[in-house]
């Protein structure tokens, strides 16, 4: 089975960040430091709202993709329906 997740972060501008990563402590840490993408360099993360484990790579992204379609509500909703994995 795949380590790849899908995690949802709240900014400080109250903003909510998607992405995918294979490591999500090693991620949040990169984020948290002004590292991490051009969106949370701009709007650093005030904490992780919830992850969910993919099969692949591929899936995550799809998943990534579809997710960053949805209005901030939903995305947080959708996060808040994940068990920590």
């Amino acid at each position: 089975m795949s380590n790849w997740f899908v995690y949802l972060l709240e900014c400080q501008d109250n903003s909510v960040y998607c992405g995918i990563t294979d490591n999500v402590e090693r991620r949040m840490a990169v984020h948290a430091a002004g590292k991490g993408a051009r969106y949370t360099r701009s709007r650093p993360p005030k904490k992780l709202l919830g992850c969910c484990r993919c099969d692949s790579r591929s899936a995550a992204l799809k998943l990534e993709i579809a997710i960053k379609k949805l209005k901030p509500a939903a995305k947080r909703e959708l996060a808040a329906s994940w068990s920590s994995d």
